[in-house]
């Protein structure tokens, strides 16, 4: 692989962990200073690190050796060596968690085990889970889920809203079903005055602004405005913010605490894209939704929530369906359906979780578009780990 020396930079480019036995690391990392341009910056292993009995980080993930399974190691390394490779989709990290415990921990190019990787439309997923959690602490309920989301949102002008606005969900949001339909010219005027769109001013924005919006069942269109919407509620109904909600009731009590997440121009965390997470802490996430919501033994979210939330409530494209901000996929592989609840993010950010296997597959890349890794990965494994 291509070795990047940025002697600017207080960055490990070579790998001391086939030294060591250790991760690679990002030496004296602030987690608040991760950002896609750090990120961008950082440079290329010298070596991969591939790890089959992964180190137990006292991080709250089980861990296990890949040789105690009878799982075929030599298959594995072999599809983790092509990872290792030049390839189109310029893979960070790879971890594999079988039956709860993680079994394989890979890092490549840009990865480190200690620098949140950012996070495109993941990012919308967790902005889910949060609604999840508020949901489990009272704050929310299912049953809020089916009204409209003005009723939640009092500093809005109600008189100004495009017509059908009021009718709209937090639950069609949710499935990006808004129906929200604002033009680029219109969105690029808009943002010409930052100040306007401060707090609430971003949701009177696009409810104001909208074309009329028409009666439920609408039209999937996949768009930052719902997820907005989405975070402005949380926003409402949590005690403080919903930045410190995020830290103190969704990620702390996991073991969640070195991310990043940009502000959006609401001044809120921004619900589309916008996060960096480690690697192990998004297989915590994995792990959550293979668990029904549960953490350590306790309902962390809600099972009715997170089941739903992983579900195909709405057709998206193609073989893809869509749940609260997550997608859901059914492979078939060499004659038999797995279905895949998965977490996307643009550039090729995945949490892949296939309950029937215990399967939870977590790969960070920096690729142009979603990669091949879409389609690719999961027929990869999924024959590896099956009946083991």
């Amino acid at each position: 692989m291509k070795k990047v020396i940025l002697s600017s930079l207080c960055f490990a480019a070579s790998l001391c962990a086939n030294d060591t036995g250790l991760a690679p690391e990002v030496i004296d990392l602030n987690a608040k200073d991760a950002s896609i341009e750090l990120e961008r910056r950082t440079p290329y292993l010298s070596k991969a690190f591939i790890s089959l009995a992964p180190q137990d980080m006292n991080d709250g993930l089980k861990v296990g050796a890949l040789n105690k399974t009878g799982i075929d190691e030599s298959k594995v390394l072999g599809f983790i060596d092509r990872l290792a490779e030049e390839n189109p989709n310029k893979t960070d990290s790879l971890l594999i968690s079988h039956k709860g415990s993680l079994m394989t921990e890979c890092y490549f190019r840009r990865g480190r085990q200690n620098l949140p990787h950012y996070q495109m439309s993941i990012t919308k997923s967790y902005t889910a889970f949060a609604i999840g959690r508020a949901i489990q602490l009272g704050y929310l309920t299912m049953e809020d889920m089916h009204k409209p989301v003005i009723g939640f949102l009092k500093e809005l002008d109600r008189s100004r809203l495009a017509p059908g606005a009021e009718k709209i969900t937090l639950y069609q949001a949710m499935i990006m079903g808004s129906g929200i339909r604002l033009s680029h010219e219109k969105i690029n005027r808009l943002r010409k005055n930052p100040e306007a769109l401060k707090g609430q001013g971003q949701i009177q924005a696009y409810l104001q602004h909208s074309d009329p919006i028409g009666d439920a069942p609408r039209k999937f269109k996949y768009q930052p405005a719902d997820t907005a919407i989405t975070m402005q509620v949380l926003e409402s109904v949590v005690p403080g913010s919903a930045k410190d909600f995020i830290a103190k009731e969704l990620f702390a009590p996991i073991g969640i605490s070195d991310y990043a997440w940009q502000k959006d121009l609401s001044d809120l965390p921004k619900s589309a894209a916008g996060s960096s997470f480690c690697s192990r802490d998004m297989m915590k996430v994995g792990e959550l939704i293979l668990k029904e919501g549960k953490w350590n033994g306790q309902q962390h979210l809600p099972k009715a929530f997170i089941n739903t939330a992983t579900s195909a409530l709405v057709h998206s494209y193609a073989t893809s369906y869509y749940g609260y901000f997550c997608w859901n996929q059914t492979y078939e592989i060499e004659g038999k359906k797995y279905l895949c609840k998965q977490l996307r993010g643009a550039g090729g950010q995945f949490i892949f979780v296939l309950p029937e296997i215990e399967l939870v597959i977590v790969m960070t890349s920096h690729a142009k578009g979603m990669g091949t890794m879409l389609q690719d990965l999961v027929p990869s494994l999924v024959p590896l780990f099956e009946n083991k």
